[in-house]
């Protein structure tokens, strides 16, 4: 926003990121403070929710039901987060499709520690999801900048 009168800068807006909010675009306003909690947080959560599943596989190895079943447990959220993590990793690069992020909602929910690592790695370099916001935002601008220039170059004749 322009200080003098409260009205945005002309040309296009940059995109928020959870967490970060625009702090993103110029590493401004507790960017780096935002990112060591963002990847503190998500290691912590991953770690909570690694204790969590432990439970859980304890809980079935209580109620007997079998080496099978359990084993089972133990591929089932192994490959889930391996796919979640790759899902996360590259939604990161890149703007993920939406039918196939609906139909890989269940996917994701169970290998939620995959996504949470990502989001974790991820932090250690940028905010998640910056560069692919950067670009969009840079091509933005300069498109914006190629119309401007267009039409503030020579004037129509009006006849």
């Amino acid at each position: 926003m322009s200080v003098e009168n409260g009205t945005p800068p002309p040309g296009p807006a940059p995109e928020p990121i959870r967490f970060f909010g625009t702090t993103w675009l110029n590493h401004d306003n507790g960017y780096t403070p935002r990112r060591i909690a963002a990847a503190v947080g998500s290691l912590a959560t991953a770690a909570a929710a690694c204790l969590v599943l432990r439970l859980a596989y304890q809980g079935l190895q209580i109620a007997a039901i079998g080496g099978f079943v359990s084993l089972l447990m133990i591929v089932m959220f192994a490959i889930c987060s391996a796919m979640a993590f790759r899902h996360t990793w590259d939604g990161f690069i890149r703007r993920p499709d939406p039918d196939r992020q609906a139909s890989l909602r269940g996917l994701l929910a169970i290998g939620f520690v995959g996504s949470l690592l990502a989001y974790f790695f991820r932090s250690l370099t940028e905010a998640p999801g910056e560069k692919l916001h950067r670009e969009e935002y840079e091509a933005a601008r300069k498109r914006h900048e190629k119309s401007t220039t267009r039409r503030s170059g020579k004037k129509r004749r009006r006849a």
